[in-house]
């Protein structure tokens, strides 16, 4: 069946921006007293919502400890965000040359709205992604309702798309909506990990996805 649609992970896939989301959860966990992860721990949960990611990082902490918590890291990750983390190395132009291909573009994040907002006005791509949700829109990763939701606003079927990311949220988020997935190995995650969701392939560089569709 022909694909239609295109469904990309953000941080870790399109945004080379591990790096600053797991200093954020350091410095968040530092502000509040809590344990330190360390770099590997920290970018383990990229991918989640926020609130889902705290809960996996401190399972001990409080309700009133995960709102302060979420509040902490926006603050930081907001001062570092005054310049959008690069893209990986052809994206850009893969991007461009999707949707001259006049493929359907979506974004689905474990980013805030806000967050994803911010990023695209400040790459000047707030009109090029024809629809994306935002963890704290909906359900977060892996539940698939994120997936569902695009799938039924472009009215696509689960086999007519495709989901690329770097996390096991992607791809079993994929797998729960019965989408076909592509993983990139240059992400949050091993390549060998995400190999286990039955991927159609693991990309070294992104714009290896022509090769796929």
């Amino acid at each position: 069946m022909t694909i239609k649609l295109i469904i990309f992970d953000w941080d870790g896939t399109v945004s080379d921006s591990v790096a600053r989301i797991s200093t954020c959860i350091q410095l968040a966990a530092k502000d509040h007293d809590l344990p330190v992860p360390d770099f590997n721990a920290a970018k383990e949960i990229i991918g989640l919502g926020l609130q889902e990611a705290i809960a996996q990082l401190f399972p001990q902490a409080p309700t009133e400890m995960v709102a302060a918590f979420s509040e902490t890291y926006s603050a930081h990750y907001r001062t570092q965000d005054h310049k959008p983390c690069d893209f990986f190395p052809g994206v850009m132009d893969t991007l461009e040359q999707l949707r001259d291909q006049n493929y359907l573009l979506a974004v689905a994040t474990g980013k805030s709205r806000a967050g994803l907002d911010r990023v695209l006005h400040a790459t000047g791509l707030q009109d090029f992604f024809h629809s994306s949700r935002c963890a704290d829109e909906t359900r977060s990763k892996p539940h698939p309702l994120m997936l569902q939701e695009l799938l039924a606003l472009h009215n696509v079927a689960p086999e007519q798309a495709i989901m690329v990311g770097d996390t096991e949220f992607d791809m079993e988020m994929a797998v729960n909506a019965g989408v076909p997935r592509i993983g990139v190995s240059y992400g949050a995650h091993e390549a060998e990990r995400l190999d286990a969701f039955n991927i159609i392939a693991c990309l070294d560089r992104f714009s290896d996805i022509h090769n796929h569709l």
